[in-house]
């Protein structure tokens, strides 16, 4: 049984999330030179499940090369990705509090899905799987939308919001997995421990 495993992460929920697993991790970040944004870049016309599922298995790709480097002992490394769908269009990160408003906007009152891909490997073997949940935003007003994006939250969110944050008070339904949104899906992360020997 592997006695602990690599997060790359910059994300402290995704953190909290793994810990509540009991699992002893070690984070595993980038350096200053590493342009991790860049591995984000949507492609043309992409779907939301194919970009999330590549960017994930990048996101490995550049882990892997990362723990080489320093000469780290070997585990396995876990990481993941959220993308927030409004049908078939992608909304990432925001890049400002005026792009911030353009994605509240467009999901003011409507259903969209959030994907979040989690991929757990070593050099030569990895395995993925794919969280898909759905999350209805009641009606926001402008001045509403205005007030939220002035809490600095929905900054460095794909989306533009936090669900376990003040947009909860926003959001009518959900369907799927909390953790998922959150950015790490519990259940989906446990299996793939449990199939590398973690017990779980």
């Amino acid at each position: 049984m592997p006695s602990f495993i690599y997060l790359a992460s910059q994300s402290p929920r995704r953190a909290q999330l793994l810990e509540q697993l009991g699992v002893a991790y070690e984070l595993l970040l980038p350096d200053a030179n590493e342009d991790t944004e860049a591995l984000e870049t949507v492609l043309p016309r992409e779907a939301p499940l194919a970009y999330v599922q590549r960017v994930t298995q990048l996101k490995l790709d550049a882990a892997l090369q990362r723990r080489k480097q320093r000469g780290l002992p070997n585990a396995p490394v876990l990481c993941s990705d959220t993308t927030v769908a409004l049908g078939r269009q992608i909304l990432g990160k925001p890049v400002d509090a005026a792009d911030a408003v353009r994605m509240l906007t467009a999901l003011s009152g409507q259903t969209h899905r959030v994907l979040t891909a989690v991929t757990l490997g070593t050099a030569n073997k990895r395995r993925s799987a794919v969280s898909v949940s759905r999350v209805t935003f009641a009606p926001l007003s402008a001045a509403q939308i205005q007030a939220y994006v002035a809490t600095g939250e929905p900054m460095g969110k794909a989306g533009a919001y936090a669900v376990q944050g003040r947009a909860g008070a926003h959001i009518a339904r959900l369907s799927g997995s909390y953790t998922g949104i959150m950015g790490l899906p519990l259940f989906e992360t446990a299996q793939l421990l449990r199939v590398n020997g973690f017990k779980i």
